[in-house]
């Protein structure tokens, strides 16, 4: 069935699209906040019943917060492209225009990548309101620009040192692979600036040429968000389900989503306190916390499978609750929050796992110790078992667990969330805390007393050393540990503490 001419939707193009490509990311300036830059495009499919026109409403279902813009230039297609060069690549685009790639992130978990119901809903494409001939203008010299509630909140260009990738090169690199036909729609990217809408919010996107001759121009593309209905039926498909992670990149930044800022915590872990907790042991450590009134700070359960290996980083925590298999269904699978917490894990972090001590299957294997390797993770620490064990143990990075378990995460587990606070072993863990482990067992140390407890526990290893040697020389422990006023007195002149 094709979709009449006269359908309001589509009043803008030429002809209902056939097909709708959208490019994951583009520009140097979403790069940067994103923290990564591809090396070649990607792209993803939206439907032709997405598209809507300007002055049409958006549906934000009731119960969901992440209702997303993304302003950007599109492309039709005037001509049929297959297996063209670069070179005539911006030949076969026939017209530009305005064009708002909405998302729902709240959908995002289980379509990470091909973005099917996140980003494919009725009316999440809006395309206009007026067509610019692509002959007219230079492809490096279009500017997109938004506006939410007036206020202008992106505003670039497609110029070369703006662009990660030149706008014909999308038209050469699909057409290597299908054929774009008349009327197909190239979606090319959002700059930075993208953020949340919520009901009541109206976007405008403009596309125009501002330095060709009669500056030629999309005019406004706008969009009103309303609240629709949120009936989602779990016994279908997926439910919504958002966490800090979806929320900070629907909101553009941890900021601006109202979230603490990871790295205020994170920074306390400086290079010299990091070499003082790898020198100092965790028996040591945690006397001094004792002494100071902080007791519950002991992850009981894991141990290293490396013997001798210490861990010391920042920690980046993963929440499992027990298996129900109806939530299995809809958290279990596909871009989970335990692959997000492995993807997205810095350096020097150690990823920290909440699995309520239950040993009974994997919460990790070989797969994802190598990717939290590869990603300069200082260690994991779980308080479940771990599946591969003896490939993960010969790995390059510390982990502590309960042991080996052959059974996959769905026998007890669903993986709910990541960034949050936790309880791995009996002890709460927030993000940031600093985790320390070597063979006595793991520990977590609150970020505001490092500095404090590491200095006093090489103190304390310091004389330990000395009594040790006094022992060795045939002295009894009675009046030297610890030590009373004559034997103080005597360390004293002796090390010059």
């Amino acid at each position: 069935m094709t979709t009449e001419p006269t359908d309001p939707r589509f009043a803008a193009l030429p002809q209902a699209p056939g097909k709708i490509i959208a490019v994951h990311l583009a520009y140097e300036s979403r790069a940067a906040q994103r923290g990564r830059r591809p090396k070649a495009p990607s792209y993803f499919f939206k439907p032709a019943s997405s598209v809507a026109a300007s002055g049409a409403e958006i549906e934000r279902p009731a119960g969901t917060e992440l209702l997303a813009f993304e302003g950007e230039v599109a492309l039709i297609i005037g001509t049929p492209a297959r297996r063209v060069p670069l070179e005539r690549a911006w030949d076969h685009v026939g017209w530009v225009t305005a064009s708002n790639d909405w998302g729902l992130y709240d959908l995002r978990g289980n379509d990470k990548g091909s973005n099917v119901r996140n980003k494919g809903r009725d009316g999440y494409t809006p395309l206009g309101p007026q067509l610019i001939d692509a002959r007219t203008v230079d492809p490096s010299a279009l500017r997109v620009r938004t506006w939410r509630n007036g206020e202008l909140v992106q505003d670039d260009t497609t110029s070369d040192d703006r662009m990660i990738f030149p706008l014909a090169q999308f038209v050469a690199d699909l057409s290597q692979h299908f054929t774009l036909e008349v009327g197909d729609v190239i979606l090319t990217g959002t700059p930075a600036g993208s953020s949340v809408a919520v009901p009541g919010d109206v976007i405008e996107v403009e596309v125009d040429a501002p330095d060709a001759e009669g500056s030629p121009t999309s005019g406004r593309l706008v969009t009103r968000v309303v609240e629709g209905p949120g009936d989602f039926d779990e016994n279908i498909g997926s439910l919504p389900s958002v966490d800090d992670l979806q929320r900070e990149e629907a909101w553009g930044s941890r900021e601006a989503a109202g979230l603490p800022p990871i790295e205020a915590t994170a920074s306390v872990l400086t290079d010299t306190l990091r070499a003082k907790l790898m020198e100092a042991p965790v028996a040591g450590l945690s006397q001094q916390l004792r002494q100071r009134g902080i007791r519950g700070v002991f992850i009981d359960g894991p141990k290293s499978d490396t013997p001798g290996a210490k861990l010391v980083g920042t920690a980046k925590t993963l929440r499992f609750v027990p298996l129900r298999e109806d939530l299995f269904t809809t958290h279990g699978g596909g871009y989970n929050a335990q692959k997000r917490v492995f993807d997205a894990v810095e350096p020097g972090e150690v990823i920290v796992i909440e699995a309520r001590g239950n040993a009974g299957s994997g919460t990790l294997g070989d797969i994802l110790a190598l990717r939290a390797k590869a990603r300069g993770a200082a260690g994991i620490v779980t308080d479940g078992g771990v599946r591969d064990h003896a490939q993960v143990a010969s790995f390059d990075i510390p982990v502590f667990s309960q042991g080996g378990h052959p059974a996959v995460l769905g026998r007890y587990h669903v993986p709910w969330e990541g960034d949050v606070t936790i309880a791995c072993g009996g002890a709460t863990v927030q993000p940031g805390d600093i985790i320390v482990g070597d063979d006595d067992g793991v520990i977590v140390i609150p970020p505001p007393l490092a500095e404090e407890v590491a200095d006093a526990t090489l103190a304390q290893e310091a004389e330990d050393a000395w009594i040790a040697t006094q022992v060795e020389a045939g002295h009894p422990v009675d009046g030297l540990f610890p030590m009373n006023a004559e034997w103080r007195a005597r360390y004293e002149a002796e090390t010059g503490a």
